[in-house]
C-alpha cells in the first residue's frame, strides 16, 4: 500500500509542472539618464498555467542575455517581484550615461520554480528582446568654437554675411544638444546675429568715425541653457574699395616689327571682396579705319593674289584707268591707306560698262567672282529695315549676260537691306531661273567686308571675310522677264532694254550706292578655302599669349578677323593671369602707322544679383608708330655706257644694266658706350644698316629727254621670264614699267636682262635713262639710278658733210686712257681703213677746232666781265670756272688712221679726270675724245 502511494504522488508532480513560462516577445523601455530603473512597455510579467500550484505555477526568476551589441547584458539585471504574478523589474547595475551610449539591447528569459523548493526540474519561457532607450538630461551648456572672432569690410555697404560664430552642446538629445539662438549682449551696436550665427551690418559702416567695433555675443541650447562662456567679436572697416580695373594703360605704344606685345601686362580686377561666379571680359580693336578693315599686305590686288597662291588668269573689272581700261575713267575714286583704288557709286551715273572683249573671257556658269564691298559709302549708314510700302528696289553689284556657244547665260549680284542674292539664269532662252539668297549682317553694317562667290551651277559657294555660308533660300521667280540675248557685263547696276523709234535703247535700274574695290572674276574652277582666307587675313590683331597657362574654367574666344577676343572665368586669379596674357601682333614689317581704338568691357554675374558689381567701359588706344624706313639702293651701274654704235643695232641690242645690284636696308641706332669706353672717348650712338629680305613690287626704266622715237629704237625685255614669275609689264615710249610682288633676286634679273636696241643708222651721240624701284605700291622708292649711253661712231660716219659740220661745232677734249675716259667703258672700237685725204680730214678738223677756241674765249672774256659787275665782287676762283655746260665730247676718227700709220702718243695724266673739267688740247696726246652733252633733269618718276 505503501509503494502505490509513493508512485501516485509521483505521477501528480510530474502532471501539475507541465508547462513553461510565458513573457512577451519584445519590450520597449525607457531610463533616465543617472538613473537605474527601466520603465518597459509593456511591464514585465511572467505567465504559466500550472499556476496556482505552488512550485510549478510560480516565477522563481528572470535571466538577461547578451544582445546584438554583446556587452549591454552585463549593465542590466532583472529581478521578480512577485512569485505568483510573475511580475519582474529590469534595472541598470550602474547609472547610464546618454552621451556614451544612447541605445542598449538584450534578451530576457523566465524560468518557473520547478517541481519543489529546490527547484528541480524547472521549465524556461522563450527569449524575449529588450530595447532601453537612454532620455538626456540637459546637463551641458553651449561651448563656441572659437573664443574670438574676426572680420573686415569695406565700408559704405550693406552685407548680407560679415562673419559667422558657432556653438556646440555635447548633450545626446536633439533637444538639449541643439544652439536654439544666438545673442548679441552688447548694446548699441551696428550688428545683428540670426539663428544661425551669422552677423551682419543694419547700416553702411564708416571707417572714420570708427574703424573697429567690437562687441559679445552668446548662444542657448533649447534647454535654455546658456554658454559657459561668451565669444568676442572683431570687425574691422576698410576705407571705401572701388570695384574696377585697376592698371589699365590708356595708352599702349607698337613698334612695328617687335611681333606680339602684351596690351594689359599689369591690369587686374578689384571685386571688392564680392563674391562673383562668373566674369566675363570683351577686348575690342577697332581697325576699320585701317584700309579694309585691318592691316593688311600693302600690294595691289593682283600682287597679294599671287602672294596667297591663287589660280592665275582672273579678270579685273575695275581696273585702274587708262587708255587700255577706259570703262572705269569716269567712275570717282577715293584714297585708300592700303594702296589700292576704291571707286565710289551713287546708284545712279556712276555705272561701269565692261567692253564685250573683257567680257567674253569669263564662262556663264562656272566662275569666282572675288570683290572688296562697303555699303553706304564713308558717312551713310544703309537702312536694316524698310517700312511697307516704301521699299528700295534691290542695288545690283554685277549684272552679266555671257554668250556660251549656242546660247546666252545670265546672272546679277545684288543687295538689299541685310541680304545678298544671286539672280542666275542658265539659259535666258529655255531654263527657269534661280535665285540664291542670304540673310547676312555684313551686308548692312558699312564696314569693309571681302566678299568671294564661286559658281559650278547648281552649286554655289559663298565666302564672306573667309567664312562660308549656305544658301538660305533657293526658289523659283519666273515672273522676271527674260534679259536680251546679248553680251554685256556692266558694274554697279543692271542694264533694261526697250524699243523706241525702232531703235534699242539702254537704260540702268537696281543701281549700287556704295564702294567697291577689287572686282575680279575668273573663269573656271573653284578657289580653294586656303586662297579666299589668305586674300582676306588681316596682318594684326588681337591674340593670346600662351594658352598652356590658360587657367581651369576659363574659356578664349576670338571672331574670324582677330578685332574681338572674349575671355571668360569663374577664378579671379585665373582671370587676372589671362587678361594680361591678351596680345596685339602685326605680322607686317612695314605696318600702317596711326591709332587703333581700344575698348574693354566687363559683365559679373554674382549669387545676388541685385548688389552684384557693374563696372563702366573701359576705353584706351593703340598706337602703331612710324616704321623704319628702307633704304633700297640701286648700284653697279654708269654713270656711262659706251658701246660702238654696231653693237646697239644688232638683233639683240646691248644690256644696260648688267651688273646691277639691288639692296635694302634699314638703319638702326647702337650704342657704342662700349666702344667709346675702351678707346677713352665718349658714349654715343651710331646709325647701322642692316640688309634684310625684302620685296619690291615695281620698277620703272624711264628715257630722260625725248621719249622713244618706235621707229628709231626700243628697250627689250624677256617676257618669258616676266609670265614665268608672274610679273606684268606695261611698255610704252615714255617708260617701262614692271610691276607685281616679288624678291630683289627676281627684280635684278629681269632688270639686268633689258636691253636697248637702235634701227640700222639711228645712233645718236648719246641716251640717257632713269631707273627706279619701289615698295607698297610707292610708300618706299629708292634712288634714282640715271645711265648715259653714248655711241662710239666708227670714222667712215664723219664722210658725211652733216657729220662733219658737227664736228665743228663741239668742244674736242683729250682723254687720258685709250680705255676708260670719266666713267666710260670703252670696247675696243673696230679698226676701219685708211681711206685717201685723212691729212686734208685732219687739217679741217684742226683750223674748225682752232676757230671755235677763239670763239670761246672770247665768249668767256666777256661772259666774266658781265658776271663782274652784276655781283659787285666775287671770289677769283669762281669767276675763273670755265662753263662747261654745253660741252659735248666726240670720239676722235683719226684714231684707226694713227695706228695703222705707226704714230705712238704719249700718255700723260692717266688719273680718271671729271667729265666737267674742261682740258687744253695740247695738254694729252690721246687721240680719242668723247662728246658730253648735259641736260636738265627730268620730271619725277612715275608711281604706279
Amino acid at each position: 500500500l505503501t509503494l502505490i502511494q509513493d508512485r501516485l504522488a509521483f505521477l501528480i508532480v510530474i502532471i501539475t509542472n507541465k508547462h513553461k513560462p510565458w513573457i512577451e516577445t519584445e519590450y520597449q523601455g525607457i531610463v533616465m539618464e543617472n538613473d537605474n530603473t527601466v520603465l518597459l512597455n509593456p511591464p514585465l510579467f511572467a505567465l504559466d498555467k500550472d499556476a496556482p500550484l505552488h512550485y510549478a505555477g510560480e516565477i522563481c526568476g528572470f535571466r538577461v542575455h547578451n544582445g546584438p551589441s554583446g556587452s549591454s547584458s552585463v549593465q542590466f539585471e532583472a529581478v521578480v517581484l512577485d512569485r505568483s504574478t510573475g511580475e519582474g523589474l529590469v534595472r541598470s547595475k550602474e547609472p547610464l550615461d546618454c552621451e556614451s551610449q544612447r541605445e542598449h539591447s538584450f534578451t530576457i528569459q523566465a524560468y518557473d520554480c520547478g517541481e519543489g523548493p529546490d527547484g528541480a526540474n524547472s521549465k524556461k519561457s522563450h527569449k524575449a528582446t529588450v530595447h532601453v532607450r537612454v532620455n538626456d538630461v540637459n546637463e551641458f551648456s553651449p561651448v563656441f568654437v572659437e573664443r574670438r572672432y574676426e572680420a573686415s569690410v569695406p565700408e559704405g555697404r550693406l552685407f548680407d554675411h560679415i562673419v559667422r560664430v558657432e556653438a556646440l552642446d555635447a548633450d545626446c538629445s536633439p533637444q538639449y544638444s541643439q544652439i536654439c539662438f544666438y545673442d548679441i549682449i552688447t548694446p548699441n551696436v551696428p550688428f545683428v546675429i540670426d539663428n544661425d550665427g551669422n552677423i551682419k551690418n543694419t547700416e553702411p559702416l564708416d571707417s572714420k568715425r570708427q574703424r573697429v567695433h567690437t562687441f559679445w555675443v552668446t548662444a542657448f541650447d533649447c534647454g535654455k541653457n546658456r554658454a559657459q562662456a561668451d565669444a568676442q567679436v572683431v570687425v574691422t572697416v576698410k576705407p571705401s574699395c572701388k570695384p574696377g580695373w585697376i592698371g589699365w594703360s590708356k595708352r599702349v605704344e607698337y613698334t612695328p616689327g617687335s611681333g606680339s606685345i602684351p596690351l594689359f601686362p599689369s591690369l587686374h580686377l578689384e571685386t571688392c571682396e564680392e563674391t562673383v561666379w562668373n566674369i566675363q571680359a570683351t577686348v575690342e580693336l577697332q581697325t576699320g579705319h585701317i584700309g579694309k578693315g585691318c592691316d593688311r599686305d600693302s600690294y595691289s590686288d593682283r600682287s597679294v593674289r599671287r602672294l596667297c597662291g591663287a589660280v592665275r588668269g582672273e579678270v579685273d573689272l575695275l581696273p585702274p584707268p587708262s587708255p587700255a581700261a577706259n570703262w572705269t575713267s569716269a567712275l570717282p575714286t577715293l584714297p585708300s591707306s592700303d594702296s589700292s583704288l576704291v571707286f565710289s557709286f551713287n546708284g545712279s551715273t556712276h555705272v561701269a560698262m565692261v567692253p564685250d572683249s573683257i567680257a567674253a573671257a569669263v564662262s556663264g556658269d562656272h566662275f569666282t567672282l572675288q570683290l572688296w564691298m562697303r555699303r553706304g559709302g564713308i558717312n551713310t549708314q544703309p537702312p536694316t529695315n524698310q517700312a511697307r510700302g516704301n521699299r528700295r528696289e534691290e542695288e545690283t553689284i554685277v549684272c552679266s549676260t555671257v554668250k556660251n556657244d549656242d546660247s546666252f547665260s545670265h546672272y546679277s549680284l545684288s543687295v538689299h537691306g541685310c541680304r545678298l542674292s544671286l539672280f542666275y539664269w542658265p539659259d535666258v532662252s529655255a531654263a527657269r531661273p534661280v535665285k540664291f539668297l542670304w540673310k547676312l549682317e555684313q551686308v548692312c553694317d558699312s564696314e569693309w567686308h571681302h566678299l568671294s562667290l564661286s559658281v559650278q551651277f547648281p552649286s554655289v559657294t559663298l565666302y564672306v571675310d573667309g567664312v562660308t555660308f549656305d544658301p538660305a533660300l533657293i526658289h523659283d521667280n519666273g515672273a522676271i522677264p527674260n534679259p536680251a540675248p546679248r553680251q554685256r557685263l556692266v558694274i554697279g547696276a543692271c542694264w533694261v532694254t526697250s524699243l523706241c523709234g525702232g531703235w534699242d535703247t539702254l537704260s540702268y535700274v537696281g543701281g549700287y550706292r556704295g564702294l567697291l574695290s577689287g572686282v575680279t572674276v575668273r573663269p573656271g574652277s573653284v578657289e580653294p578655302h586656303s586662297v579666299v582666307e589668305c586674300l582676306y587675313a588681316c596682318r594684326e590683331g588681337l591674340d593670346f599669349g600662351d594658352l598652356e597657362t590658360l587657367g581651369s574654367g576659363m574659356k578664349v574666344h576670338v571672331n574670324p578677323s582677330q578685332s574681338v577676343l572674349v575671355l571668360e572665368g569663374d577664378d579671379i586669379e585665373s582671370f587676372n593671369r589671362a587678361v594680361q596674357q591678351v596680345t596685339y601682333r602685326n605680322s607686317l614689317r612695314f605696318a600702317t602707322p596711326g591709332v587703333r581704338p581700344l575698348k574693354l568691357t566687363t559683365s559679373l554675374r554674382c549669387f545676388n544679383e541685385e548688389s552684384c558689381l557693374t563696372l563702366r567701359q573701359l576705353e584706351g588706344y593703340l598706337v602703331v608708330l612710324q616704321p623704319d624706313a628702307p633704304q633700297i639702293s640701286l648700284s653697279g651701274v654708269g654713270p656711262h655706257l659706251a658701246r660702238p654704235a654696231p653693237e646697239f643695232e644688232g638683233p639683240r641690242g646691248v644690256p644696260l644694266f648688267p651688273e646691277l645690284r639691288i639692296v635694302c636696308s634699314l638703319s638702326h641706332a647702337v650704342n657704342t658706350a662700349a666702344q667709346g669706353m675702351e678707346g677713352g672717348g665718349e658714349p654715343a650712338n651710331t646709325l647701322m644698316s642692316d640688309a634684310v629680305a625684302h620685296t619690291l613690287d615695281g620698277c620703272e626704266v624711264q628715257p630722260l629727254g625725248e621719249e622713244l622715237n618706235p621707229e628709231r629704237e626700243e628697250l627689250l625685255v624677256d617676257m618669258d621670264a616676266l609670265r614665268e614669275r608672274g610679273l606684268e609689264i606695261i611698255n610704252t615710249t615714255a617708260y617701262i614699267a614692271i610691276t607685281g610682288a616679288e624678291s630683289i633676286s627676281v627684280y635684278e634679273d629681269v632688270l639686268r636682262s633689258v636691253r636697248y636696241r637702235l634701227a640700222k643708222g639711228s645712233a645718236r651721240f648719246e641716251r640717257r635713262f632713269r631707273l627706279s624701284c619701289s615698295e607698297m605700291n610707292g610708300r618706299y622708292t629708292s634712288n634714282e639710278l640715271t645711265l648715259e649711253v653714248n655711241f662710239l661712231h666708227s670714222l667712215d660716219s664723219l664722210y658725211h658733210p652733216s657729220h662733219l659740220l658737227a664736228s665743228q661745232q663741239q668742244f674736242l677734249h683729250p682723254s687720258h686712257h685709250s680705255g676708260e675716259l670719266s666713267g666710260h667703258t670703252l670696247p675696243n672700237p673696230h679698226r676701219n681703213s685708211v681711206v685717201p685725204g685723212a691729212a686734208t680730214v685732219i687739217i679741217m678738223v684742226c683750223v674748225g677746232f682752232l676757230v671755235v677756241m677763239v670763239i670761246l674765249g672770247v665768249f668767256r672774256i666777256r661772259s666774266i666781265h658781265r658776271r663782274g659787275e652784276g655781283t659787285g665782287g666775287g671770289s677769283k676762283e669762281d669767276s675763273g670756272q670755265w662753263d662747261d655746260s654745253a660741252l659735248t665730247i666726240i670720239v676722235n676718227p683719226m684714231e684707226s688712221y694713227e695706228s695703222r700709220m705707226g704714230i705712238s702718243a704719249d700718255t700723260e695724266g692717266e688719273g680718271e679726270e671729271d667729265e666737267e673739267v674742261v682740258e687744253s688740247p695740247d695738254d694729252a696726246n690721246d687721240d680719242q675724245r668723247i662728246i658730253i652733252k648735259k641736260e636738265g633733269r627730268d620730271g619725277n618718276p612715275r608711281r604706279y
